[in-house]
């Protein structure tokens, strides 16, 4: 069976890059959930601001609170990032090789980074509405991983699929624009450097901003989708309305998107777009800059394992 190590170099670097980032900027990330999950009347609102979840942390001791739903998140984290870097990595490899090019177009990398997004959204889903409910939940009391899973239904698990599949257009326009970002900004290195030598790489620096930019362009092209998600996901003690028979209008995307209007307006489809994007921002940029800085290193690491594999299998065989 034949493995494309160069697939699982950029999975594994970008998997390790999306759990430290995550577990970086997860007090954040709570405060920012919480924040849009709140659906109420403008004179009703729980959190006006951002800073208010913060402050309800500190002024009920529950600042470990912020972390609630960590460990769910971290392993939602490495396994959709896996999943994404490995297919993107993969469906583009096998893409160059089959039409003899070595570069490849702005539509075609959008569809490969699409697909690799769905399938990442599939495999994920779970830990990614287990995640959202528990962050939403209030301070102190969110649920095992476990409980969080088995509570309700299947179908409930699966919370958000719909739109997440809508979303795999985020990444795919980070990912495109950051690719060629890249490859403009490594153009001039790429000539100057020996076709023997190992590519050039991204500056932390460069990787950084690179990665805030075409983070910020796609965040803000899909914020409306990303915070009806949360809505579909959040934890039903965070809505007045859920206790009133009012969870099932909730769950579908025609009941958020009419929710968010009644009762917020246009704006409210924006609402918490500037935490989004903070959030997002940080994270994407922090992933990417650690993601080319282990590179490297996952690479050479991976080639040294395999070429000890290969010597013991040659001295078993000669034994």
């Amino acid at each position: 069976m034949n493995v494309d190590l160069e697939s699982v170099s950029e999975a594994t670097s970008g998997a390790i890059g999306a759990v430290l980032s995550t577990t970086i900027l997860y007090p954040l990330d709570t405060c920012k959930t919480k924040y849009q999950a709140d659906v109420r009347g403008h004179g009703q609102q729980k959190y006006r601001n951002l800073s208010d979840v913060l402050l309800e942390a500190i002024s009920t001791g529950r600042v470990l609170s912020l972390y609630q739903g960590l460990g769910t998140k971290n392993l939602q984290s490495f396994i959709s990032q896996f999943v994404y870097f490995y297919g993107y990595s993969y469906f583009k490899r096998l893409y160059m090789e089959r039409n003899g090019s070595k570069s490849i177009g702005t539509k075609a990398n959008l569809i490969l980074a699409a697909a690799a997004g769905a399938c990442t959204a599939i495999v994920t889903q779970p830990l990614d509405t287990a995640s959202s409910r528990m962050q939403t939940s209030a301070f102190g009391k969110s649920k095992s991983l476990w409980q969080t899973l088995t509570e309700g239904s299947w179908d409930e698990a699966f919370d958000g699929l719909g739109i997440s599949l809508i979303l795999t257009s985020n990444p795919a326009i980070q990912y495109t624009v950051f690719d060629q970002l890249k490859q403009r900004v490594l153009k001039g290195k790429w000539n100057k450097t020996d076709k023997g030598s190992s590519p050039e790489a991204l500056s932390a620096f460069s990787a950084f901003l690179l990665g805030a930019i075409s983070k910020s362009i796609a965040t803000f092209l899909t914020y409306p989708a990303i915070r009806c998600k949360v809505m579909i996901q959040a934890a039903d003690s965070n809505d007045d309305g859920a206790k009133n028979g009012g969870r099932k209008s909730r769950k579908t995307i025609s009941g958020v998107l009419y929710a968010i209007w009644r009762k917020e307006g246009v704006l409210g489809f924006f609402k918490g777009l500037q935490a989004q994007i903070l959030k997002t921002v940080l994270s994407s940029a922090l992933l990417l800059m650690i993601k080319e800085k282990i590179a490297s290193t996952a690479w050479f690491l991976i080639l040294a394992i395999r070429r000890y594999l290969l010597l013991t299998r040659g001295r078993l065989k000669s034994a």
